[in-house]
């Protein structure tokens, strides 16, 4: 009996009985790869290791480790699943790094807490009824070459064959782990490839992205051949140019909008895609703007049937987001740590807080992600038209 997985079907997403879906999900960003911002965050502290640098200058790295294990087991729990659920959510977005899932040393093994943690997500989601949609946000070498990534500034990814060769072994293990769990939805190969910056956007590199997404299914496809693979353009994922015929009958071609008006021209690039090759299109990501331009893009998508993913379930910071992190007491001094220079010891010394009063924060910052500590923006939440029970 084929396992009940949602399929493409045209230009359209179906459920396991052929009726079309309309995706309305959420983004767990930050959780298996924080970005600065989210915790409040200005100047260079904008990437998992540089953020990791700022807590070990500040606590110490065996601090830091028990830091980032505690963060792990508290900013996404199965209350924040049962809340997505409860809220009218269909999907959540799982955005993961994929230096929690191998080791540091070479040859490189696929071992690392990500497993673990992805697992988790998906039995939350199971019990709760909500798909779940795994995306490589972070890809060996960095597929964009900026924060989001993870990366060294440079999207190595595209030059370097062991980058490459461990991406698809990572796609294989995961399509070989969930390919009998229909809490999987999709697998999204790569986050936002390539940025609109001229040092880090090649030719080479954009022929490159088509073939590099070849692999990867086809890694998949050795282990899972019906699930849906979620492909994004280039340049922060708006530039479906570098798309020829599609490869894979089971293809969903993600796009995302920020900082733009919101109206329907803004779809109509990747509208015209999908009736051209008859394939589906979904918003992936888009939101971080008002309450009144979130309301009006979902419901432009909607009307043109077209599912959704919002970003981000949970952050520092004033509205855009489902629960609102309320900063504890000493923050304004580890952000001020942050955004200070520290490329010497003596910047470090100079800007550095007291050492108890860096771990009275961090650990105030581990209680304050707790959802029962979170806010709720009901704005937000009823922009997305949803309601907070």
């Amino acid at each position: 009996m084929p396992l009940p997985i949602p399929q493409v079907d045209g230009n359209r997403i179906v459920d396991a009985q052929g009726r079309p879906m309309l995706w309305r999900g959420m983004g767990l960003g930050c959780w298996l790869l924080p970005e600065g911002y989210m915790l409040g965050f200005g100047g260079s502290a904008s990437s998992p290791r540089r953020i990791d640098d700022v807590v070990r200058q500040l606590i110490g790295e065996d601090a830091a480790l028990r830091f980032w294990r505690d963060f792990r087991e508290r900013y996404v729990t199965r209350a924040d699943v049962a809340l997505a659920k409860r809220l009218g959510f269909d999907h959540l977005r799982l955005p993961f790094s994929h230096r929690l899932l191998v080791t540091d040393e070479l040859p490189r093994r696929l071992a690392g807490p990500g497993w673990e943690l992805i697992d988790r997500c998906v039995t939350w989601c199971r019990e709760e009824g909500l798909g779940l949609i795994l995306d490589m946000h972070g890809a060996p070498g960095g597929q964009t070459g900026d924060n989001i990534d993870d990366s060294d500034g440079y999207p190595f990814f595209y030059e370097d064959s062991d980058s490459q060769e461990l991406a698809c072994a990572i796609w294989g293990e995961l399509a070989r782990r969930y390919r009998d769990e229909p809490t999987v939805w999709a697998y999204e190969l790569l986050n936002e490839p390539l940025t609109h910056h001229p040092e880090n956007l090649s030719e080479a590199h954009r022929a490159a992205l088509e073939p590099l997404y070849r692999r990867m299914t086809a890694a998949i496809r050795v282990h899972d051949p019906r699930r849906i693979v979620i492909l994004g353009g280039a340049r922060w994922n708006t530039d479906f140019s570098i798309f020829g015929k599609p490869f894979d009958p089971q293809l969903v071609y993600a796009f995302h909008r920020y900082w733009m008006e919101a109206e329907a021209a803004a779809l109509a690039p990747y509208q015209e895609f999908s009736q051209r090759w008859n394939v589906p299109v979904w918003l992936g990501e888009t939101g971080e703007n008002t309450d009144a331009w979130a309301g009006a893009m979902r419901r432009f998508a909607e009307e043109a049937g077209i599912g959704w993913t919002w970003w981000t379930w949970k952050r520092i910071g004033e509205g855009r987001t489902v629960a609102r992190v309320q900063p504890p007491a000493g923050w304004e001094a580890v952000k001020a740590f942050a955004a200070a220079a520290r490329g010497s010891f003596a910047d470090i010394r100079k800007h550095r807080p007291p050492l108890a009063e860096a771990r009275a924060t961090l650990a105030g910052y581990l209680d304050a992600i707790r959802l029962e500590r979170c806010q709720l923006d009901h704005g937000f939440i009823a922009a997305l038209g949803l309601r907070a029970p």
